[in-house]
């Protein structure tokens, strides 16, 4: 499962990508107004600290098919070719994927929130579609089950798309997830700091550091004894 950063905040992105094994960066209009910023000016930033090689979404604004299409090609021609425009996964989106496929253009399939859904952007050529495991799970459904049927589904019709989870609100979430093997999931940043976030981790690193300095002074390490 890739492991993907859903933020504009770039020096959260910077951090993250400098200690975590980050396979991306996803936004989305909420996320850039929220940075306060022209939003290429935002998006070149990340693309600058993630580089060419991992993946960056953004996603599309205008609501009619022919928009669609034309912010797509803006996000590509600005960013780069590892660049996913998000459509979302309504009839004027689904008629923008098949021409953004046809193109040869990579489309992340967003605002999902059932199977059907996805299974029709992935038919369109969607190569990613983007459940929202938290918001579904306020709607009253179980948005880690519809993800894991979203999987199956592409895996049963050979599809090729796979399942890009967004909108978590804890780690148990994502674990589940991990287990179920979907293709990636989208984390905030601080939901990925609580991936490994454990007194017991720290507890344990610092009892082996006090019996190694106990056994061979105040401040060695392997290094230096």
């Amino acid at each position: 499962m890739k492991l993907i950063i859903d933020d504009a905040d770039t020096e959260a992105i910077k951090r993250l990508v400098e200690y975590y094994p980050i396979d991306g960066v996803t936004t989305n209009p909420s996320i850039l107004a929220k940075a306060g910023r022209p939003p290429f000016e935002v998006l070149h930033e990340i693309r600058s600290i993630i580089g060419p090689d991992r993946e960056l979404h953004a996603q599309v604004v205008a609501r009619d098919a022919e928009g669609m299409v034309a912010d797509a090609h803006r996000i590509v021609k600005e960013l780069g070719n590892n660049t996913f425009p998000k459509v979302p996964s309504i009839p004027e989106g689904f008629k923008a994927i098949k021409q953004l496929s046809a193109e040869g253009i990579n489309v992340t399939a967003t605002a999902i929130y059932t199977p059907l859904q996805a299974f029709i952007a992935a038919k369109a050529g969607a190569v990613y579609a983007a459940p929202y495991i938290n918001r579904i799970d306020n709607m009253g459904y179980d948005g880690i089950d519809v993800a894991c049927k979203i999987h199956d589904i592409f895996r049963a019709n050979n599809l090729h798309c796979e399942v890009l989870a967004a909108s978590f609100k804890n780690s148990e979430q994502v674990l589940k997830l991990a287990v179920h093997g979907v293709g990636a999931a989208t984390i905030a940043s601080s939901v990925i700091d609580s991936l490994t976030k454990n007194a017991a981790i720290d507890a344990a690193v610092d009892d082996f550091t006090a019996d190694f300095e106990g056994l061979t002074g105040a401040g060695k390490t392997m290094a230096t004894v």
